[in-house]
């Protein structure tokens, strides 16, 4: 069977709105933690992660055995918002392991299966508990793709096609970006403060305390501090979108945890199955907890085989040899970012635990960025682009990844940028990465 035939199905059928399989050309049959297999042979190490959603891996065996066993059990597949076991053993480990030791008292309210879903819960009950329409935003930002996530996400392409215009919702600088940084909490602040400003104290700011989308930008710990300070002395309230962030992916649970401060809504989703299962979910206060008994619902908020899946994850957590990963590593990603400072002129690396952006904007611009990332793939590597123009290497491996698979990756990664510079700068590439040598079968 030719090539063209494999994916003949897929051309008639499937709609043009289809994307990454267009960036990675490839049938895929299975995988299993940091790797992906297709079914003509290759294997690929999977620096994508589903978009922030497989932080555990594939198929990761200690997740995978207690849904198998669930399903043998002829457990609950769809429930609603009835009580369940899976359901009750999910809160109960997500308030022992995750809510409980950082002091978070928010109550859980399920949404509709995916990330947008949470959002659109968070905006509507931050309108609906402070009787305030309006809603800060950051430039860069990217909240989802329904029609009150997507007003607050800065893409003009995607906001175009969705038809959202500016109502309710205004646009601030985020603390950086590709036009450098800005003193957007000295900007609000004035606003805020001058009564003939033109702007109302809105319902609520939401953040995302790590830029994925807009180009991986992280919040600096005095910005997002200053930044809560300032909803709190004017009763906004500050929603923190760690749909991408959290779970882990920045070494604490949650992203904003850098800055130690507390938001009044969180929304959860992507990673938060940890087997790529749909769930999502928005943490508020409980004073915010203002809903009328089916006020807001979703066919599909109660994923009781997510419920399981997620409750296995969250077990990670109490084991020393998950945090031990974890911390090994967000410290050779790190280790990387800043040998790439050194060696790769006019290239900005920006890292935050297992979450690395590689700028090329100043260094090559989208093209590179393009090549870079098809060089990859053909050599056995999947990695995605972000940014305004996509000119960013997105750089997010799984949280379990093992040291050896790590080191092969970044090999993949490092000859297909190249290596200006470093002959002046005195590096190998063998110091930059001992394991740079290609492994045989990832190709």
């Amino acid at each position: 069977m030719t090539v063209a035939a494999d994916i003949a199905v897929f051309e008639t059928l499937e709609s043009e709105v289809r994307l990454y399989c267009r960036t990675f050309p490839a049938v895929f049959s299975r995988a299993r933690g940091a790797e992906l297999h297709a079914e003509d042979g290759r294997v690929f190490i999977d620096f994508f992660c589903g978009a922030g959603t497989l932080n555990y891996g594939h198929n990761n065996e200690h997740i995978g055995r207690r849904l198998t066993a669930y399903l043998a059990d002829s457990g609950l597949a769809h429930g609603l918002d009835l009580h369940t076991v899976a359901k009750r053993e999910f809160l109960t480990r997500l308030r022992d392991v995750v809510l409980a030791p950082r002091g978070l008292d928010y109550k859980v309210q399920f949404c509709g299966p995916t990330g947008t879903d949470a959002v659109e819960a968070a905006l509507k009950v931050a309108r609906k508990a402070t009787g305030r329409r309006g809603v800060i935003a950051f430039c860069g930002a990217y909240h989802g793709m329904s029609r009150g996530s997507l007003a607050v996400t800065g893409n003009r392409r995607a906001r175009a096609a969705g038809g959202v215009g500016m109502a309710d919702v205004m646009f601030v600088p985020y603390e950086d970006g590709p036009a450098g940084r800005f003193d957007s909490i000295g900007y609000l602040e004035r606003m805020l403060a001058d009564p003939s400003s033109g702007m109302d104290v809105p319902a609520a700011v939401i953040v995302e305390p790590l830029q994925m989308e807009g180009g991986l930008y992280p919040a600096s710990v005095p910005w997002l501090r200053r930044l809560r300070e300032l909803t709190e002395r004017h009763g906004v309230l500050l929603i923190c979108d760690e749909i991408q962030s959290g779970c882990g992916r920045t070494g604490p649970f949650f992203c904003f945890e850098h800055a130690g401060v507390v938001p009044d809504i969180v929304t959860l989703s992507k990673a938060l199955s940890g087997y790529g299962l749909p769930l999502s979910v928005t943490l508020l206060r409980r004073d915010l907890d203002v809903w009328a008994p089916g006020e807001h619902t979703g066919t599909f908020r109660g994923n009781q085989l997510a419920f399981v899946t997620a409750t296995a994850a969250l077990e990670l957590w109490e084991r020393a040899d998950f945090q031990a990963g974890l911390v090994t590593a967000g410290a050779r990603l790190h280790r990387f970012a800043a040998w790439v400072r050194e060696t790769q002129p006019g290239v900005t690396v920006r890292q935050r635990g297992l979450a690395m952006g590689i700028d090329l904007g100043a260094a090559g611009g989208p093209a590179r960025a393009g090549r870079v990332q098809r060089q990859c793939f053909e050599n056995g590597l999947i990695v995605e682009r972000c940014g305004r123009e996509d000119e960013v290497l997105k750089v997010i491996p799984p949280l379990t990844i093992d040291p050896v698979t790590l080191e092969r990756g970044l090999a993949v990664l490092l000859d297909a940028l190249g290596r200006p510079g470093q002959a002046a700068a005195g590096v190998t590439a063998r110091a930059a990465s001992p394991a740079a040598v290609r492994v045989a079968g990832t190709r």
